[in-house]
């Protein structure tokens, strides 16, 4: 029997008989009888910007099979730097920019891509933030124009899921946004999702299509890790992010946990806020899913403040940072830092002293390189 390889693919069969796969757009080498197929394993990505590649999350015998189809990332207009940078880190920067995204007097979005997709996983780079409809309107034209160039598959990653919070009906004359948005997304061409830190977890199951949830929090506990903070404790700004405090708190080496409960004693009462755990003394880092007005963040540091606590930290994945946030968030004496990822491009005019930007670049990197290869994108090898 001999085996044969071609861009990372190995079959075996008699000589001279190669599965069709190969056949069709690889060229193929012959091994000898006997000969180690693991060996043929292709070379690490070129990284680039500072982006190191996980220390061997992948598994060395399957090694990479960029060869066998093309992988092609491209970004939206409302992504910042973000596409460049996981394209950097997939080794796939180009210098050139083979997409035109532009709008016309009347508002009216343009997409055009500028280059041969057919056959190619395509990887389509957009946050649905402010301006949100405008966002998502350049997105559905991204695969729009994606599956019209008769592209192999088309992902749609998307950093920010905008309308994530109208995820279920309060009164029955609501409109469900978060599910119209998936069948609009899935109508329009995609054949995958890969979304980050969606503001709940079962919203995933509105796609009739592959969804892939990865999470901003392994850069947000790596930033607090690099810090060597003393007497840290996590807190839970209400009791519904709980579960995501707890897990942050365990991969902080099992930090305690605090919860800031929010109750009503009656009518026409005005809120009041309970510190659920020890906090005086101690460094208190707020973890949210996303900061928008950040009014509870901010009312929620200040009772901590109250409570003793040595000094607040506030982070969260999205900044969507609307109406008088900045504002908020920037009180002197309230926040130590305002940690966020660039799931959503900050103008100078959303920038503050207190604020860090941490970059998910390399998370997303992983998750497109998986599902490229069909590895698993949640579980880890």
């Amino acid at each position: 029997m001999a085996a044969f390889v071609g861009s990372g693919v190995a079959t075996v069969g008699r000589r001279g008989a190669v599965d069709r796969r190969v056949r069709r757009r690889t060229t193929v080498s012959v091994l000898a009888e006997g000969e180690d197929v693991k060996k043929y394993v292709a070379p690490k990505l070129d990284v680039k910007d500072g982006y190191k590649a996980p220390e061997q999350k992948r598994n060395p015998q399957l090694g990479f099979r960029f060869g066998s189809r093309k992988l092609r990332v491209f970004g939206g207009s409302n992504i910042g730097e973000l596409h460049r940078e996981v394209a950097s880190y997939l080794g796939k920067e180009d210098n050139e920019d083979p997409i035109v995204l532009k709008q016309f007097a009347d508002g009216e979005n343009y997409v055009r891509i500028q280059e041969s997709v057919r056959g190619c996983d395509v990887f389509l780079v957009q946050s649905t933030c402010n301006p949100v409809n405008d966002s998502l309107m350049e997105l559905l034209l991204m695969i729009d124009a994606s599956r019209r160039a008769h592209a192999g598959q088309i992902t749609a990653v998307i950093p920010y899921y905008g309308y994530a919070r109208a995820d279920r009906i309060v009164d029955g004359s609501e409109a469900l946004s978060s599910k119209l948005v998936a069948n609009i997304i899935t109508k329009a061409g995609a054949d995958r999702v890969i979304v980050m830190d969606m503001h709940s977890a079962q919203s995933c199951g509105f796609f009739d299509i592959p969804v892939d949830h990865v999470y901003g929090s392994d850069v947000l506990v790596n930033y607090i890790r690099k810090k060597e903070l003393d007497d840290i404790v996590i807190v839970s700004p209400d009791v519904g992010g709980v579960a995501r405090a707890r897990q942050i708190a365990k991969e902080c080496n099992d930090a305690p946990l605090a919860i800031i409960d929010k109750r009503r004693s009656g009518h026409n009462v005005a809120e009041v806020m309970h510190v659920i755990g020890n906090v005086c003394g101690k460094t208190a880092v707020i973890v949210d899913d996303m900061i928008d007005t950040a009014g509870t963040i901010c009312a929620g540091a200040q009772v901590l403040r109250d409570h003793g606590a040595k000094s607040v930290m506030a982070m969260a994945t999205h900044a969507v940072f609307s109406g008088p946030a900045v504002e908020r968030l920037s009180k002197p004496n309230l926040f130590e830092e305002v940690v966020v990822t660039n799931t959503i491009p900050l103008p100078e005019e959303k920038q503050f002293p207190q604020l860090r930007v941490v970059s998910v670049a390399e998370t997303f990197g992983e998750a497109i390189w998986k599902v490229h290869e069909d590895y698993s994108v949640t579980f880890r090898t």
